[in-house]
């Protein structure tokens, strides 16, 4: 190694995974006008073997190394650049809590020597690892030495190839018979080695979960109601979560906006059971369906034109001849809240959404509440909704009937359509009302 030079493997991957990966896409792409999805990389080009490629971006300044014990011992988390003395606060950790059955890989790379020394801590321990977002370049040489190598079925990992930083901070490639020989041992398939190690330093191939699994770099693909929530892993302050969570669901800013303290129970359940091991998959379930209950309780004061106009959008979204269609509809069946909660909400739905919200959270009349009250009482029942039949046919058919008639009578027609009660077991659990301890 060159004198005053550092060997680094390191990149930005723009991924949505579930609630962090949203984030992350958020902070690495500010200001970029950008078509996301859940757990969807961003403008990819290229396929194959070799995954998808997409050039690194200008990243802000790397997180800092974070490494914490989860919930009950089992899982250590591990989010940041790579940076040195990160293996040896691993071990002392290691060390100390001979429970530690996993390791959560988040990571956007950084020092070759400190990913391998991870990797052998890893492989000596006998740990499973298992990346739930990204883990990028000197990440992935950690990753490889698990006993079992599990990932999201929409987690990213990007390889490229290995370079250097001189004095003034300039980048270079060098050698990457290092890196090969670490993947190849690993039981990483030779072509896909070298696939990825022709990779530029400053682009990133990003293959999906089925190749990293038949390449075997993987070794099998997870739900995210598997493990431990690791959404907050590289922070998990009040304000990180709230971010989190309007990130996720982003019309809660307009009820927030016309109903301030809105999100404050929810970021405290969500934190909660970060903090106790909720799955992601759980967690994420849980916010989507209290956000969901808060936007209804914000429409039930919607005036009739407005409620019109909402039924025409959700009628116009179930009867789009794509695959998101009977997404669509299944929200459609648990009312308007869980429609404008759903993921994949497109820029017009959005904006449609939060003119709606406002409009409602404005006209909403102090003095009188006995619509809201309503709306409430009825999701305490536990009714049925009003909608015979389970296809989507019948609840288009439904929402076309209620809308073939004049405001206002169109919008006391909709009204049980937008708003029928949960069943019981939707309902967000007890504790969401209470704060952590």
């Amino acid at each position: 190694m060159a004198a005053g030079s550092r060997r680094a493997v390191r990149g930005a991957v723009c991924v949505t995974v579930g609630l962090a990966g949203a984030l992350m896409a958020g902070l690495l792409f500010s200001g970029q006008d950008r078509q996301t999805g859940p757990r969807g990389i961003v403008d990819p080009v290229g396929s194959g073997l070799a995954g998808r490629t997409e050039s690194r971006p200008l990243a802000p300044e790397a997180a800092p190394i974070r490494i914490v014990l989860g919930p009950e011992g089992r899982d250590v988390r591990l989010s940041g650049e790579l940076t040195e003395g990160a293996a040896e606060r691993l071990a002392g950790l290691l060390d100390a809590h001979r429970t530690v059955e996993r390791i959560h890989l988040t990571s956007e790379g950084g020092l070759v020597d400190e990913g391998a020394a991870i990797g052998a801590l890893i492989a000596e321990r006998g740990l499973v690892t298992y990346v739930p977002d990204y883990c990028v370049s000197a990440c992935t040489l950690a990753f490889v030495r698990g006993r079992e190598r599990l990932v999201l079925a929409d987690a990213r990992l990007g390889f490229h190839a290995p370079y250097e930083t001189d004095s003034v901070g300039s980048e270079f490639a060098v050698d990457s018979a290092p890196e090969r020989a670490a993947y190849l041992a690993a039981g990483v398939r030779a072509d896909f080695v070298d696939a990825a190690l022709t990779i530029r330093p400053d682009d990133l191939m990003i293959p999906d979960a089925d190749t990293l699994v038949k390449a075997g770099v993987a070794t099998g693909i997870v739900d995210a109601y598997r493990f431990p929530d690791s959404t907050l892993d590289d922070g998990d302050t009040p304000e990180r979560v709230r971010r989190v969570i309007l990130h996720d669901v982003p019309l809660l800013d307009a009820v927030e906006a016309g109903a301030p303290g809105t999100v404050a129970p929810i970021a405290a359940w969500y934190l909660d059971g970060y903090h106790r091991g909720r799955p992601e998959g759980e967690a994420v379930d849980g916010v989507r369906r209290m956000a969901a209950h808060a936007v209804a309780r914000s429409l039930a004061d919607a005036d009739p034109a407005a409620l019109d106009e909402l039924g025409r959008m959700i009628l116009r979204a179930m009867q789009r001849p794509n695959p998101d269609r009977a997404r669509v509809c299944a929200a459609a069946r648990e009312g308007a809240g869980a429609v404008l909660t759903r993921p994949r909400l497109d820029r017009t739905q959005l904006a449609a959404g939060r003119a709606i919200l406002a409009r409602a959270l404005g006209l909403r009349p102090a003095e009188d509440s006995s619509k809201r009250a309503a709306v409430e009482a009825l999701a305490a029942t536990g009714s049925a909704p009003p909608v015979p039949g389970r296809g989507c046919s019948a609840l288009r058919k439904a929402f076309a009937a209620a809308l073939a008639r004049p405001v206002p009578e169109s919008a006391q027609a909709l009204r049980p359509l937008l708003f029928p009660a949960p069943p019981a077991r939707l309902r967000p659990p007890l504790e969401a009302s209470a704060l952590p301890p």
